[in-house]
């Protein structure tokens, strides 16, 4: 784990910018597509701890990034070239634009600076999507991202993060996979080679220490 001194360098307000990946309620919400994955992220603690660093980030005043994964109701736009696109398109419960499956789910709050990026294709946030860009005109250099899941949409998240030039920080309780054991598999062999780990609390304690003002 960083240093605190280290941690905190990184984590200047006014150039980082927290990223939620796919925390809506079709996917981790009671009613998800995915419930092994929903109860995952709920029992572990991730998705309060992704709440609670969206708190924190609100009063700090680090730019929140909503990334939402959606679907037209006529499928048109999107993937068909994997198995995952394919069977995600017979779920019962499908990420329909305009549906409560593509709000961002609760305990997470959504503030009115908060921007929500939502995507119709792919596997990323960050490839071919509204984020990159925006990340760049808010003068964002380190990105913390969060959420589900550690198995495909974190990881391309943080290996597109990371080409693009941006530092990666990752708070370890803060994303979540299945089964339970991947999770950390999957930060210790390869997460870590491309990004900073942390914990919740530690990210908390660089955010919540006294700043000078807000982001205008």
């Amino acid at each position: 784990m960083p240093s605190y001194e280290a941690l905190s360098e990184l984590l200047e307000p006014r150039t980082t910018v927290l990223l939620t990946v796919e925390c809506q309620e079709g996917v981790v919400g009671e009613d998800s597509a995915l419930p092994e994955l929903a109860e995952q992220a709920r029992a572990s603690g991730v998705l309060a701890n992704v709440a609670r660093l969206v708190a924190a980030a609100h009063d700090a005043g680090v730019q929140v990034v909503h990334a939402v994964a959606e679907r037209r109701p006529d499928g048109r736009g999107a993937n068909s070239n994997a198995r995952l696109f394919r069977a995600a398109a017979r779920l019962p419960v499908q990420q329909l634009t305009g549906t409560p499956a593509v709000r961002v789910a609760a305990p997470i709050e959504v503030a009115e600076e908060d921007l929500v990026v939502r995507r119709l294709h792919g596997l990323s946030p960050l490839q071919g999507t509204d984020v990159d860009p925006l990340l760049r005109n808010l003068g964002c250099r380190t990105l913390i991202v969060t959420g589900v899941s550690a198995n495909v949409a974190v990881p391309n998240a943080v290996f597109d993060a990371v080409n693009r030039g941006y530092t990666v920080v990752v708070p370890a309780d803060a994303i979540a996979g299945v089964p339970s054991d991947y999770t950390p598999a999957m930060i210790r062999h390869t997460l870590a080679l491309v990004a900073t780990v942390a914990t919740t609390d530690e990210v908390l304690a660089c955010l919540e220490r006294p700043r000078g003002v807000r982001r205008a």
